[in-house]
C-alpha cells in the first residue's frame, strides 16, 4: 500500500527549466484514497505535475492509472487525465527540448541526429489512438498473476500529432536487409543489473505510415510523464511499444532480442493467445496488437435505477484498427441482446462511443456489453487467462437494482 509519506519520498526533484516550466513543481502527494474492485484494492489518489487525481500504483517511477469517471466525460481523455507507465525509475526530469536530439543510426545510407525543431519542420500527420497498457485490467484476474494490479484505467484515447516513421526512415535511407527497428528512449534502469528497454517492429510495420513520431497530445506539447518532448505511437498495439522521450532509432538487420522483446511483454502461442488457469504456456510470441473491448461508463456497479422507465446506458468499444461494426447489450444476463447506435467514427484506433436506452423491471438485473469489430472478432462471455495477466477483454457485467 503506497502511502503519503511514500509517494512523498519517492518524487524526485523535477527540473530544468525552460524544459518543463517553471510551473512543474517539484514533488507528488497523497490526496485521497480508493478501493478498486477486487482483492487488496485500496490505492491512494495522488497529485502530480500537469496531472488532475490519480489512482497511484507505485511512486518510483510513476504509475498512474486513470479513474475510470473520467472515460464518461469525453471520447478523447484529456492530457492530465492520461495514464503513466514507466518500466525504468531513472527518469530524464532534466531534459531540455533546445538541446535534445533524435539519432537514427544502424543500417541506414544516411545517419542522422534531428532537433526537435528540426522534427517539427517536417510535414505533419494526426492521428486519433488508443494507447493501452498490456496489463491493463490484470487486477480481475482470477488465479491471481504477478505485476501491476490495474482496474481497466491503463487507458486512453488521444488526438496524436507528429511525423510519421516512414518519413523519418525513408529520409535515413533504409538498407537492403533490413530486418527490424528498435526504439530506444532517455528514462534507463538505475542498476546496471537492470536491462535497459527497448522494443522493436518489424521494418515493413515500421513503414507502414501509420507508426508516428509524436510531440503534440491534444493539441499541446505531451505532458512529461507521457514522453515529453517525443514519444513513438504504434496504433493498434499495446503500449508497450509506444517508447516515451523516445532519442534513438536504429535499423537492424536481426530479429531484435532484447530482453523487453525475446523475454518480456510475451503471451501464448496458441490461436486465442490464452492457456487454462494456472498453467504455462509450451511457447510463446511478443505481445502484440489489441483485443477488441468495450465498456459501460455512465452506470456503475451497484448502482439503482429507477424501474420501468428509460435508463440511458452509455459507453465506449476499440479495437485494433478495423473498427468498430457492432455494439450490443443485454439486460438479462446474456440470454439475449440488442444492438446500440455508435458515436461519431473518429477513425479505426479511436474509442468508439454508443448509448441505449433500456426499461428495468423491478429488482436485480445483470447488464453485459459486447463490442464486435469490423473483422468479425468479438469478446468472450468468460474470462481468458495468460501467466502475464495481458489481453483481458471479457463481456464486461455491470450490476443494478430497479427499484
Amino acid at each position: 500500500m503506497i502511502t503519503r509519506r511514500t509517494v512523498w519520498q519517492g518524487s524526485v526533484a523535477m527540473l530544468g527549466g525552460a524544459a518543463l516550466g517553471s510551473g512543474f513543481l517539484t514533488r507528488a502527494f497523497a490526496a485521497d484514497t480508493i478501493t478498486l474492485p477486487f482483492e487488496n484494492g485500496e490505492r491512494p489518489l495522488v497529485n502530480y505535475p500537469q496531472k488532475r487525481a490519480m489512482i497511484g500504483l507505485t511512486s518510483r517511477p510513476p504509475q498512474l492509472e486513470t479513474p475510470f469517471s473520467v472515460f464518461n466525460e469525453n471520447v478523447i481523455t484529456p492530457n492530465d487525465a492520461f495514464f503513466v507507465r514507466y518500466h525504468l525509475a531513472d527518469i530524464p526530469y532534466d531534459l531540455d527540448p533546445a538541446t535534445f536530439s533524435l539519432e537514427i543510426k544502424g543500417k541506414v545510407d544516411k545517419p542522422k541526429k534531428l532537433s526537435l525543431a528540426d522534427i517539427k519542420k517536417m510535414p505533419s500527420t494526426e492521428l486519433v489512438a488508443v494507447n493501452q497498457c498490456s496489463g491493463n485490467s490484470r487486477g480481475f484476474l482470477m488465479p491471481r498473476v504477478a505485476g501491476g494490479q490495474l482496474a481497466n484505467g491503463a487507458m486512453g484515447n488521444a488526438r496524436w500529432k507528429g511525423v510519421t516513421l516512414k518519413s523519418v526512415l525513408e529520409a535515413a535511407g533504409v538498407q537492403a536487409g533490413a530486418k527490424q527497428v528498435v526504439f530506444a528512449g532517455m528514462d534507463g534502469p538505475i542498476s546496471d543489473k537492470t536491462p535497459d528497454f527497448a522494443k522493436a517492429l518489424d521494418i515493413d510495420h515500421a513503414r507502414d505510415g501509420e507508426v508516428m513520431l509524436a510531440y503534440a497530445m491534444n493539441g499541446a506539447d505531451l505532458p512529461f510523464l507521457n514522453g515529453f518532448p517525443l514519444r513513438l505511437v504504434v496504433p493498434g498495439y499495446y503500449g508497450t511499444y509506444w517508447v516515451k522521450h523516445l532519442n534513438e532509432i536504429t535499423v537492424v538487420d536481426n530479429v531484435f532480442d532484447g530482453f523487453w522483446m525475446k523475454s518480456a511483454y510475451r503471451i501464448p502461442d496458441t490461436e486465442d493467445n490464452s492457456v487454462p488457469p494456472g498453467t504455462a504456456p509450451k511457447a510463446t510470441i511478443p505481445i502484440n496488437k489489441f483485443t477488441v473491448r468495450s465498456f459501460i461508463t455512465n452506470v456503475v456497479d451497484g448502482a439503482k435505477v429507477k424501474a420501468n422507465a428509460d435508463t440511458m446506458l452509455k459507453g465506449i468499444a476499440f479495437d485494433s484498427g478495423s473498427g468498430i461494426k457492432d455494439v450490443s447489450v443485454s439486460t438479462d444476463g446474456g440470454q439475449t441482446w440488442s444492438a446500440t447506435k455508435l458515436g461519431k467514427d473518429l477513425g479505426k484506433y479511436s474509442f468508439r462511443e454508443w448509448q441505449t436506452a433500456v426499461k428495468l423491471s423491478t429488482g436485480d438485473h445483470e447488464l453485459k456489453v459486447r463490442a464486435t469489430s469490423n473483422e468479425g472478432k468479438t469478446q468472450p462471455l468468460q474470462p481468458l487467462w495468460n501467466p502475464a495477466g495481458y489481453l483481458r477483454n471479457v463481456v464486461e457485467t455491470v450490476r443494478v437494482t430497479a427499484a
